[in-house]
């Protein structure tokens, strides 16, 4: 059967896959991925991975290590962090790119890791940046960081896919970063929440790959797990300027002449015919330069129109992963060139590599802005993930390049921030209030998403011995969508660490429903909505319900984070749209009066047919495959990381 790209990449990557198996969208498979990097937080990876009880990293070759986040403090809690993960790395084997070198997504394109039809996965959201590359790209969370240190492999659930259709060209003056804020804001309802979007189309040709790595970067602020863009003649020139810089390094073993050549005459692809969940098509030529915000990124208006209202900006960003890179710096230096930022206004910039640093300051780029009264800063994250010089004081403006504007993320929540393309946040640096470099369009792309009503498929599943073929149980319908964590396990006990887990049991859910404690019971099946358990990454939220006698979750989707710590933590959470919907239009009445934990008859899952059975009534579900029930009768992620390490 026809396969989307991202099923083929998979298929490639997949590791003791059933004969004759082909990857389909809602799988849960084990991945070997090329190569998987960690920042920062490689400190917290390294206890886990030794907790784990592994001594040795599986493949040297496949762990990358980047310190980009903190890099501006210099206290000796912070150096001694730094410098245990160096000795780590050289224990080890594993490259490691020192704080100043580079943020690490910027790094993995930069320095040959993504390569086109591989599949590359960092414990970071922003990981699907590798997607302008024509890659796979993928956050895990820190505990799959650890598993694949130790064995090489995970587990991955294929989503579904979405076709995004480009026509026409930009116009001037409009940039990748305005596509993307358009993008996010004009389907802002879920249409591609955790999904693979592929972008097609003859627009794409006329993408540079700065604009490419800009669009991939944000696809996780509008919800899905994978931004790709095929391989194309931009891709190939990126890669030959990316092979002559490496071998000029001595690293041209890491990309060359010949990979290209290969990649030119095979590219990744889909199958013409390929199932996809939907379908946007979107003229690059009604694109306007946009704003978006504050404080969300699902509210932006064309910039021209932004700019009548005159806001006040007090902070300025030329940063972080999404947009500074050489080009978006040379785009802001030609609006500032020979000219100075408003008195009020403090404008800060730091490049995305060492190497982007260098180059700007060889083209007269940066002194370009250091001239207008740019605050320069070292390569990394710094002000976007809210650490070091430059945050948002109560009261400010911000406009920002950055990815994120979540309300607290770059200082005071009582701070507004927008986000822009560089030359929209040097302009509004320059006026002193939010503006265009110089006269705009306003006008929007119109909405055009097709629904394809693509439903998982009901497969057949082989069971593992000692897996049970079929569950049973009440079905208790919580009628809502965006159930997040903080409802499902609050914030008064996340931070504690000295709960039993019968009385971690006792709090499962009390802030999204106080009685519900009242009304569970062992054996239950959660019955819930669509994007179940988004919010924090706090793993209490599924281990709280598999305390409190909870068998399983079923929902219309999930949160990314949720389904990973959910099963890295054995506990099962299937996808059925179908039954979501059906038990809550008959329970709509009780809902509606405000209840909010509904007993609802019985449930059965038939795990061998991939089908939730349930008032007579069969309705598909995401295959519960092997891979994931390999985790459940082990235990969790690191309980089979141990038993597949003989420990």
């Amino acid at each position: 059967m026809p396969q989307t790209v991202t099923e083929k990449i998979v298929q490639a990557h997949a590791v003791d896959l059933p004969a004759d198996h082909e990857v389909r969208a809602g799988d849960m498979v084990t991945v070997r991925p090329a190569h998987v990097m960690t920042h920062d937080n490689t400190g917290a990876v390294i206890p886990k991975f030794r907790s784990i009880g592994a001594t040795r990293v599986a493949d040297p070759t496949q762990p990358v290590f980047a310190l980009d986040h903190n890099v501006q403090d210099t206290s000796e809690a912070n150096l001694a962090k730094y410098r245990a993960i160096e000795a780590f790395a050289r224990e080890h084997g594993i490259v490691f790119h020192r704080a100043g070198e580079g943020i690490g997504h910027q790094l993995m394109v930069e320095r040959g890791f993504v390569h086109p039809g591989s599949l590359v996965v960092a414990s970071d959201s922003h990981s699907n940046m590798y997607g302008a590359l024509a890659a796979v790209g993928t956050p895990v969370v820190r505990t799959d960081a650890a598993a694949l240190w130790a064995t090489g492999t995970t587990w991955w659930q294929v989503p579904r896919t979405v076709k995004v259709v480009l026509e026409g060209e930009l116009r001037s003056g409009v940039s990748g970063k305005d596509v993307i804020l358009t993008l996010c804001a004009l389907y802002s309802a879920g249409e591609v929440l955790n999904a693979a979007v592929e972008f097609h189309g003859p627009g794409v040709a006329s993408l540079s790959m700065p604009e490419r790595l800009t669009i991939s970067n944000m696809t996780t602020e509008w919800g899905a797990l994978v931004g790709w863009f095929p391989f194309d003649g931009v891709t190939a020139a990126y890669l030959r300027e990316r092979a002559a810089v490496l071998a000029s390094m001595g690293l041209g073993d890491r990309l060359d002449e010949a990979m290209i050549r290969g990649w030119e005459a095979d590219p990744p692809t889909p199958d013409p015919d390929a199932v996809h969940a939907g379908e946007i098509t979107l003229d690059l030529g009604l694109v306007s330069p946009h704003v978006t915000g504050p404080d969300t990124v699902t509210v932006s208006r064309p910039a021209v129109e932004v700019a009548r209202e005159r806001i006040r900006v007090d902070r300025a960003y030329l940063l972080s992963c999404v947009n500074a890179r050489l080009d978006d710096l040379r785009e802001a230096a030609e609006i500032l060139r020979g000219r100075r930022v408003a008195e009020h206004v403090k404008l800060y910039v730091a490049a995305a590599s060492a190497e982007t640093e260098e180059r700007a300051r060889a083209e007269g780029v940066w002194q370009a802005l250091v001239d207008a009264g740019a605050v320069t800063l070292p390569p990394g994250c710094g002000a976007c993930i809210g650490l070091g010089e430059g945050l948002l004081e109560p009261g400010e403006v911000g406009i920002s390049a950055t990815n994120r504007n979540f309300k607290g993320r770059m200082g005071s929540r009582e701070a507004r921030a927008y986000l822009a393309s560089p030359a929209v946040v040097a302009a509004s640096a320059l006026a002193g209030y939010i503006t265009t470099p110089g006269e705009a369009p306003g006008d929007e792309p119109p909405f055009t998403f097709r629904d394809l009503g693509f439903s998982p498929e009901p497969r057949a599943v082989e069971t593992l011995e000692g897996f049970p073929e079929r569950f049973e149980g009440r079905a208790l319908l919580l009628p809502a969508d965006n159930l997040n964590t903080d409802g499902i396990y609050g914030k008064d006990v996340t931070y504690r660490d000295d709960l039993t887990p019968e009385q971690m049991a006792g709090y499962a859910m009390l802030n999204y429903d106080p009685s519900f404690q009242q009304i569970a019971r062992e054996g239950d099946i959660i019955v819930g909505g669509r994007n179940f358990g988004t919010g924090s990454s706090r793993e209490q939220a599924a281990t709280a319900l598999k305390y409190r006698g909870i068998q399983m979750v079923i929902a219309e989707s999930f949160s990314a984070t949720y389904l990973r710590n959910a099963f890295n933590n054995a506990f099962i959470c299937l996808e059925s749209p179908a039954l979501s919907r059906a038990v809550r239009e008959a329970y709509a009445a009780e809902a509606g009066s405000g209840e909010r934990t509904i007993p609802a008859g019985t449930l059965v899952v038939d795990i061998r047919r991939s089908v939730a059975v349930w008032r007579d009534s069969a309705y598909p579900l995401s295959p519960l495959g092997p891979a994931a029930q390999e985790l459940v009768l082990a235990g969790g992620l690191e309980a089979l990381t141990r038993r597949r390490l003989g420990l």
